[in-house]
């Protein structure tokens, strides 16, 4: 007898177009349009706007067949749903010559005209480590790419919520165009969150521009700045603290060697600012800025201080001391520092004392990080007062520098402190510790 019932179909056919889209959601582009050809409920699920939020294309300076078809596929699939994009992440990876920069700026141009036409949805954007300073951005180029960025954040300026221009390295005047773009049609901006880290060419003393305190002025929402500390000023402070104190969270401060760092600033604007901005926490990073009467004048008590990191960057330096850092300086802090990282190269002195003394003073301190010449026999002490409850870290990640080529010795000792200290550091914390040679 024949049968004419249809043939059994797939379970998966009866799968719910919410999990369809979920598995579709860990697809790539090439695995997502081949599935597309499975069946018509299949097709639908790959135009679900739900998929195409969020994109990250990388232009790469030097590619291989693969990467190139990466690449397209990418900016064929940003251009084709551009319309339901909301996070876009620009990498620019190893540029090499000044073609490829061209190219660059060309594919740039058509990709932001085409999502300010099509898209209304966008509120995160980041372009990051442009370094237009370099010799092949010419002039032509680099003009024509900052009007086309200016002109595409002046159209989305009503909807971006964040903004990451990190390692861009531009002109003040060019940067201050750039941030008046995001204010240009109602001379206010909303964004909340704007990285401009070396967002400014290296040697500029912005803290003393008045047109970009004009700029700043402009941003009356922010919850998260990050950028240098030679942006600081007593003026840049009072801005925030009139225009952003409401909403102002965090503020991330680079301070590195070859930018300006010399101005001073008030403790006291610091203070106006954390008193109207309750909830503020600055973090520090400071790198190859290790002198303590430099750090003395950048780190005043009045800074609602989070995090500190500092780092020397392997350069060693007989006329500077850390002590009077670790002494003097930090444990002012004591009651809201919650991470410090130090990466040392002390081999002229041992920090053992200062730095335990330091750790168990700071009493909400729960993430430390030492790159530095210690004894084995601090992290016994650290561990034996953690293990006392004297102090809350939860994270300790410790490379301790020795001179010498064989360290079998104190690997040993360190695996019998883990071994003493088994049950705190499995049960409690995140815990890294190793010797590193430095010969």
């Amino acid at each position: 007898m024949e049968d004419d019932s249809e043939p059994e179909q797939s379970s998966w056919a009866y799968l719910p177009d919410v999990c369809l889209r979920h598995v579709f959601h860990w697809l790539d582009d090439r695995d997502r349009s081949r599935a597309a050809l499975v069946c018509k409920k299949w097709s639908c699920a790959m135009y679900s706007g739900s998929l195409w939020r969020c994109r990250t294309i990388t232009f790469y300076g030097q590619p291989s067949r693969a990467r190139t078809l990466e690449f397209q596929s990418a900016l064929w699939y940003t251009k084709k749903f551009g319309k339901y994009l909301k996070h876009l992440e620009i990498k620019l990876s190893n540029p090499y010559n000044t073609p490829f920069i061209k190219k660059f700026q060309v594919i740039m141009r058509g990709l932001l005209s085409h999502l300010g036409k099509c898209n209304s949805h966008l509120v995160s954007l980041s372009i990051k480590y442009l370094e237009l300073d370099c010799l092949i951005w010419k002039n032509v180029v680099r003009a024509q790419f900052i009007k086309n960025l200016a002109a595409f954040l002046k159209r989305m300026s009503n909807q971006l919520d964040y903004l990451n221009l990190k390692g861009a390295r531009i002109t003040l005047e060019e940067g201050c165009e750039l941030l008046n773009a995001l204010s240009s049609l109602t001379n206010r901006s909303f964004i909340s969150e704007i990285n401009i880290e070396d967002f400014f060419s290296l040697h500029l003393s912005v803290y003393s521009s008045a047109l970009f305190h004009q700029t700043m002025s402009k941003f009356h929402s922010l919850t998260i700045l990050t950028f240098n500390y030679n942006c600081i000023s007593d003026e840049l402070l009072d801005i925030l603290r009139e225009h952003s104190s409401h909403s102002l969270c965090t503020l991330n401060i680079k301070c590195h060697i070859h930018d300006p760092h010399g101005q001073v600033v008030s403790g006291m604007s610091w203070a106006n600012l954390a008193k109207r901005a309750p909830k503020l926490n600055v973090n520090f990073f400071f790198e190859r800025v290790m002198k303590h009467e430099h750090l003395a004048r950048i780190l005043l008590v009045e800074i609602p201080v989070r995090s500190i990191s500092l780092r020397s960057c392997y350069f060693s330096d007989p006329d500077w001391t850390m002590r009077p850092t670790l002494t003097n300086l930090l444990p002012a802090y004591w009651h809201g520092l919650q991470k410090l990282t130090l990466e040392l190269n002390n081999d002229h002195e041992l920090l053992d004392n200062e730095l335990l003394q330091l750790i168990l003073s700071c009493k909400r301190l729960l993430f430390l990080k030492v790159w530095a010449f210690l004894s084995v026999s601090f992290m016994e002490r650290l561990l034996q007062n953690r293990a006392e409850r004297k102090c809350i870290l939860t994270t300790i990640k410790v490379r301790i520098y020795t001179a010498q080529d064989d360290s079998t010795e104190e690997e040993q000792l360190l695996a019998d402190i883990y071994r003493k200290f088994k049950y705190l550091i499995d049960s409690e914390l995140n815990y890294f510790v190793i010797t590193y040679p430095m010969v």
